[in-house]
């Protein structure tokens, strides 16, 4: 059985396209902490639960009461809890992110990866040559998608007082060029 050019540029470049899928950068955090308590109103609303490190390292969990630029009011327990500006150190909100999104944008790219692979190739692609390249690399940018977003659960910072000790961030980014092919990573602190 004789294998066409498009099948065999396919099956050459799989691993490579398979690695830059993984490698695809993603933003967990979504949207960085604001960067003064009165942009809290940007972020939140009443009724919301939220966590609240004040300055002496405490976390106080809550339902937000009141809100506004000069103070923030939690529901704690049977009383109420008022924090001025100067005494929070970090707001946390719980985050639940849906595996859905990330199944999607997998998938797209995924087929995109496929379709750049075949594009690559020397001849046509065939139909057949089409479909693989749309049901593997698809399949497998929905896999890694929503394996991301299922481990993106749990509390994102919303607010940090300066000063405060904010994430440690790895971003990976694939590299191609008609020269080159590699990684390109950067670390934030």
């Amino acid at each position: 059985m004789r294998t066409s050019t498009a099948a065999r540029q396919f099956i050459r470049c799989a691993p490579l396209a398979a690695v830059l899928i993984v490698l695809v950068p993603v933003v967990a955090t979504a949207q960085e902490p604001v960067k003064s308590f009165d942009q809290l109103n940007t972020r939140l609303k009443v009724g919301d639960t939220i966590w609240v490190t004040d300055a002496q390292g405490r976390e106080v969990k809550g339902r937000i009461a009141e809100l506004n630029a000069a103070s923030l009011t939690l529901e704690h327990g049977s009383a109420g809890r008022s924090f001025a500006p100067a005494d929070v150190g970090r707001v946390r909100l719980r985050v639940d992110d849906s595996v859905l999104t990330g199944t999607l944008i997998g998938l797209g790219t995924g087929l995109a990866a496929g379709a750049a692979i075949l594009g690559q190739g020397d001849g046509d692609p065939t139909s057949l040559g089409i479909v693989a390249a749309a049901l593997l690399f698809g399949g497998i940018g929905a896999a890694v998608g929503a394996g991301i977003d299922g481990l993106i659960h749990g509390k994102r910072d919303v607010y940090r007082a300066p000063g405060e000790s904010g994430s440690v961030r790895l971003t990976l980014a694939p590299v191609i060029t008609p020269r080159t092919k590699g990684v390109a990573m950067s670390c934030s602190f």
